[in-house]
């Protein structure tokens, strides 16, 4: 079994005295693990770091098999991201998100959602509403997304501020006004073609309580797990910047 692919590095692991576990996020065969030999030495390891991207090539015997990667770098983020607390907390959370699709599952989408993402992940201004943006690609790739095109009850598309927690259907002023309390905030910059290009810190605060409520309710807890500190550690860390 042998194919090339472009993929962004998760995470890498020891293994042994000098290879490396590496697992990538590839364009067209998903969530991927292969060994990396020598994967731990000096020429390698820059380029085995979460973060970066990489043209990778796999070869197995089987195709069950963890095989083996040959990997080159093509853009090497790692070191740029490390210079900042908010991007490395940032960049940890983008990779255990992604760890949740199934492996060797192609989400072609998501590959480049999250390449964006990484590509102004230290840009403060930008990078907490990208975040925000991949989280919701990702709760629709793991059968969760939400639906905020249209008012849950009067099927309107116009003004719309409220999210049901129940439907996670958008929810329109008027029709929400009575259920205010029980229903989430939809910031403006995640309404259609997201007229507030600049969010504010509030827009920023209910976009995060927004996917937090769903990916807590839907996607952890249903595994018995919590949500990553690591998340929590990043929206901290943005809005101190």
């Amino acid at each position: 079994m042998h194919w090339t692919d472009e993929g962004v590095i998760l995470s890498a692991r020891p293994h042994g005295e000098s290879s490396v576990i590496v697992e990538l996020l590839t364009r067209d065969h998903g969530r991927h693990l292969g060994l990396v030999r020598g994967g731990r030495s000096r020429t390698q390891r820059p380029v085995l770091q979460p973060g970066n991207l990489v043209r990778a090539e796999w070869r197995a015997r089987l195709d069950e098999h963890l095989g083996n990667f040959a990997l080159e770098g093509l853009t090497l983020r790692a070191a740029r991201l490390m210079e900042a607390r908010a991007s490395v907390f940032g960049l940890s959370w983008l990779s255990s998100l992604t760890r949740l699709l199934p492996e060797r599952d192609p989400h072609p989408a998501v590959f480049e959602t999250l390449g964006l993402v990484l590509d102004h992940l230290e840009d403060n201004e930008i990078a907490p509403a990208l975040l925000i943006r991949f989280e919701l690609a990702m709760l629709s790739e793991l059968g969760f997304g939400l639906d905020l095109s249209s008012c849950a009850a009067t099927g309107t598309s116009a003004d719309l501020v409220w999210v049901s927690p129940k439907s996670g259907r958008a929810v329109s002023a008027m029709a929400g006004a009575p259920y205010a309390d029980r229903l989430l905030k939809l910031p403006d910059f995640l309404v259609g073609s997201g007229g507030n290009a600049a969010p504010d810190d509030k827009d920023i605060d209910a976009g995060f309580q927004l996917t937090g409520f769903f990916l807590s309710r839907d996607v952890y807890e249903p595994r018995g797990i919590p949500v990553p500190d690591v998340r929590a550690a990043y929206i901290a860390a943005a809005a101190m910047v």
